[in-house]
């Protein structure tokens, strides 16, 4: 086993139960009883036993029990759900196979998709120690080093939604950020304090004894009871004073003038114990204190010994302090206090432990452990050495483990002075709030490394990716790269451009991960200008190539572009067929286990869907993407499936719950509102849709939004809502010029799907203005280029006077069937303002038209024949004549007309149809 694998071996090992340890049968009851609830909490002070008594219990019980140690490196969401799962491994085989992957990377936003899909597995899967699938137990310990959030928020979520098959427990110094008043309240949190973990007088007589029989035999039972009382039944001021008592001649006056305050006892026992051993063992132990975890070897490479193995087993029979963390005696750790002593006395000689930190971090890069050699490096002080560490490792760990809450942990080790001398540093940085959509930040950084950029020029620089895959490899092209995504997330096309041709010019050969960024950039740039078409082709360009290298994550992201252009150009089927095909490339079409990289397409497949207003597809991809894209490390898709469900749930009437939903929406779409960031956009619509103009009305004013403004194809949503906002307050006029405006620049760059939007918008502007010839001709042309594409919400959703200004177009033709937008369109659409309010309660049928039923209705009320309905559906005859009979048959009706009247009656029909 090589030593990173060995050290995660002692994470997931279940401390060893001592011979002659006090059996505390109470408490093994006590977390018994919390085998009901959903979380058993185990919190206290250091040295009150919580540790010692989960192991105790956990070596009685019959369940089988998964264990993780934590520490402060698990801070990291991907390394603590990786760490989890594979401590879960040894209950449920192959758990940490079949989930593990949704851990990335690349990295998730969130990590509920990989919780859900645990919690699925267990409550599926019997484990190899458990084949009758009896309830498993996962111990956290010392969780009070876990400080960050997107731990506590997954851990929240797994405990929420916990399968009965797990049970929970979490033990740490400090209550834990779990929702834990909530569990209270309901009854479902097992809680072990500081009254339960105290030792009682015949348990420290007990531990005393067991310690040292001889010397507890003479104190008597009074004298048992005050050192329990003094000690307040602290665990470790009871093993301290065991320890002691070996040395001492004056039991009694050892014990008559031992005091319960823990500082003093640890102050006065640390020395008794301490000052007591030889002076080869009392260096040992001050060294060897800046290590979190011991090994024989690692010791040795510390304190320049031979012998360490055979010191720590030692040290390991007598009972100071150590616990064992393996079962082949090969890794120690100190008791949490005893080290910290140990620190605290080591750091009055601070050169010196700077001498062995270094040494510790030189034996840890030997053995490839970089969280390790990056930590005893920084406590070394040798900080130039710690950050050419990071910058070596930074694309390994960002880009391959996806672990960027390491990075996050490792730069603000480094002083600023040191940063700021070292631009791969500044650019790490920048990276990482960019990933936020942070520009107040990211920019600065930009500028300091532009600054002191020269200094990457000043020796060789070999990233553990090799060439290909790093970022930080070429220090002028990745500032042009980030000053590139700075501008698109700002919505400039040309800033966007002009960079990432600049950071082209700096490329060098075989810099794979930058030129694909870089081809990348230029796609967008075409996006942003309103060149669709343009930009789709450059996209697809460089998607086949992603797909060959087997860029799995890029080749998504890529589909999901070219998707989202693909509607932008009025282009429904083929945003389809694109979509089909990112899923088929993620090989999960169909299939349950999907990875992330489906998220995005599944996302695209619900916009469509709710345009075509089918909300149980939507519902089901919007449902689908959303829980795979919370693990894809782009952002944006997963706030555009949240914004589509929020859609759904408005349009169906859960107006409060829409709200909800767009607002985390937003908590995932970087930057400032435009193309690539529409989620504030929505949000005021949503606000708009729901009859709240003022707020609407107020977001237009603060972005800054005027009718007076030239318009641009970036901040083209901003000006539809502009314009639904202006005809909201009585002012259809002047929306009227601001959408002439808009239609022509769409017109100019035949972008169809903007066309189909403006002249929905403007055909209710123009009845509103009283300009009713102008308004249906509008209509007309939005039908004309919609209908073919099966649009429905985009008229829908303009409300009731888009409702109305149908019912005029249909009154208006002299001849049902001949030319113009079709009737089955038109149908279609009214059909759907139908469904899209609340169904009547005078419905009484016994058996309710299905909703391909009532589409078919909506056909026979619009006049449609079977042949022209199984064309508009694509069906066969055959298939619509077995569907007007079902129509007949529930509405008890003899012909069509009949059906269609009696539909109406029901509430099966809106009485426009």
């Amino acid at each position: 086993m090589n030593q990173p694998d060995a050290l995660l071996a002692t994470k997931l090992h279940i401390p060893r139960v001592r011979p002659g340890l006090v059996a505390r049968r109470r408490l093994t009851d006590e977390l018994n009883s919390g085998l009901y609830q959903d979380l058993t909490l185990v919190v206290a002070p250091a040295g009150y036993g919580k540790s010692i008594a989960v192991t105790q219990w956990a070596a009685d019980i019959d369940h089988p029990v998964s264990w993780l140690s934590l520490d402060t490196q698990d801070n990291d969401p991907v390394r603590f759900w990786r760490h989890v799962l594979a401590a879960l491994d040894a209950v449920r085989p192959g758990i940490a196979a079949r989930v593990g992957p949704l851990a990335g990377p690349p990295p998730p936003p969130t990590f509920d998709g990989l919780v859900t899909a645990l919690i699925n597995d267990v409550a599926e899967t019997p484990g190899g120690d458990d084949p009758d699938g009896r309830e498993c137990v996962l111990v956290l310990d010392d969780y009070h080093l876990i400080g960050a959030e997107g731990v506590h928020a997954s851990v929240r979520f797994l405990v929420q939604h916990r399968p009965p098959q797990l049970h929970i427990v979490v033990a740490g110094r400090a209550d834990p950020s779990l929702g834990l008043a909530q569990l209270r309240a309901r009854g479902q949190l097992k809680e072990l304090r500081v009254a339960e973990l105290r030792f009682s007088v015949e348990e420290a007589g007990e531990l005393l004894q067991s310690t040292d029989a001889g010397r507890v035999r003479a104190l008597g039972s009074s004298a048992v009871a005050a050192l329990a009382a003094r000690t307040e039944g602290w665990a470790a001021g009871l093993q301290l004073a065991a320890l002691s008592l070996r040395e001492q001649t004056d039991v009694e006056g050892f014990v008559a003038a031992f005091t319960g305050s823990h500082r003093y006892v640890l102050d006065y026992l640390t020395e008794e114990v301490l000052e007591r051993q030889d002076a080869g063992i009392r260096q040992f132990l001050l060294e060897t204190s800046v290590l979190e975890r011991l090994s024989g070897s690692l010791c040795d490479a510390v304190t320049r010994r031979s012998d360490s193995q055979l010191v720590l087993e030692e040290l390991d029979r007598s009972g100071l302090f150590l616990v064992q963390l393996d079962d082949v005696r090969g890794w120690w750790r100190y008791h949490h206090l005893f080290a910290d002593l140990l620190r605290a006395r080591l750091a009055q000689d601070h050169q010196r432990a700077r001498v062995l930190h270094r040494r510790a971090a030189s034996w840890y890069q030997e053995q490839g452990l970089t969280d390790d050699t990056i930590h005893h490096a920084v406590q070394a002080g040798d900080l130039d050495w710690a950050a050419q560490l990071i910058e070596e490792h930074f694309d390994t760990v960002f880009n391959l483990r996806g672990e960027q809450a390491t990075i996050q942990s490792w730069l603000p080790s480094l002083p600023d002075e040191v940063v700021r001398g070292r631009p791969r540093l500044l650019l790490a940085q920048a990276q990482m709030a960019g990933m936020r959509g942070d520009l107040q930040v990211m920019e600065p950084l930009l500028d300091a490394a532009e600054e002191v950029a020269h200094v990457a020029l000043d020796g060789p620089f070999e990233p553990t990716t090799g060439r290909s895959g790093s970022l930080l490899v070429n220090v002028p092209a990745m500032i042009a790269l980030q000053r590139s995504y700075a501008a698109q997330l700002r919505g400039q096309p040309e800033p966007t451009a002009a960079y990432a041709r600049k950071a082209l010019d700096h490329l060098g050969p075989d810099e794979f991960m930058l030129s694909s960024a870089v081809d990348g950039f230029f796609a967008v740039a075409q996006w942003l200008r309103g060149e669709l078409a343009e930009a789709e082709d450059a996209f697809e360009a460089r998607i086949g190539w992603w797909r060959r290298e087997g860029q799995i994550t890029t080749t998504a992201w890529g589909d999901y572009c070219v998707a989202r252009l693909q509607r932008g150009q009025g282009r429904l089927d083929a945003s389809v067929r694109t979509c089909e095909r990112a899923l088929a490339s993620a090989a999960v079409a169909g299939q349950s286990g999907a990875p992330p990289a489906a998220g995005p397409a599944l996302v695209g497949l619900a916009a469509v869907a709710y345009e075509r207003n089918d909300f149980k597809a939507a519902h089901d991809y919007a449902a689908r993407g959303i829980t795979l894209c919370r693990q894809f490390v782009h952002t944006p898709p997963l706030a555009a499936g949240l914004a589509t469900l929020a859609w759904i749930r408005h349009v169906t009437g859960d107006r409060k719950g829409a709200l909800q939903t767009m607002d985390e929406a937003g908590h995932f779409a970087p930057g400032p509102a435009g193309v690539l960031n529409p989620l504030p956009v929505q949000r005021a619509r949503l606000l708009l849709a729901g009859g709240d103009v003022a707020a609407a009305a107020a977001w237009v004013q603060d972005a800054g939004i005027s009718a007076d403004q030239e318009v641009a194809y970036p901040r083209e949503l901003e000006h539809l809502l502009l314009a639904k906002v202006l005809m909201a307050q009585g002012n259809p006029d002047r929306a009227l010029v601001l959408l002439e405006a808009l239609e022509a620049a769409a017109e100019r760059q035949h972008r169809v799907g903007s066309l189909i939007d403006i002249r929905a918008l403007l055909a209710i502007a123009a009845a509103s203005a009283s300009e009713e010839s102008r308004a249906i001709a509008a209509l007309t042309s939005a039908l004309e280029l919609g209908c073919g594409q099966r649009y429905v919400r985009v008229f829908v959703d303009q409300g009731p006077a888009m409702a109305d200004l149908l019912g005029r177009l249909v009154s208006q033709r002299s001849d049902r069937r001949d030319g113009g937008v079709p009737l089955a369109c038109i149908a279609r659409i009214q059909g759907a303002f139908g469904r899209a309010a609340p169904r009547p309660p005078q419905s009484n049928l016994l058996e309710p038209l299905t909703s391909r039923e009532r589409e078919i209705l909506s056909l026979l009320a619009a006049g449609t024949s079977n042949r022209g309905i199984a064309e508009e559906l694509v069906v066969t005859v055959d298939t619509v004549k077995k569907h007007v009979s079902h129509v007949l048959r529930k509405l008890s009706a003899a012909n069509r007309t009949e059906a269609v009247a009696r539909g109406r009656e029901l509430g099966e029909l809106d009485l426009r149809d």
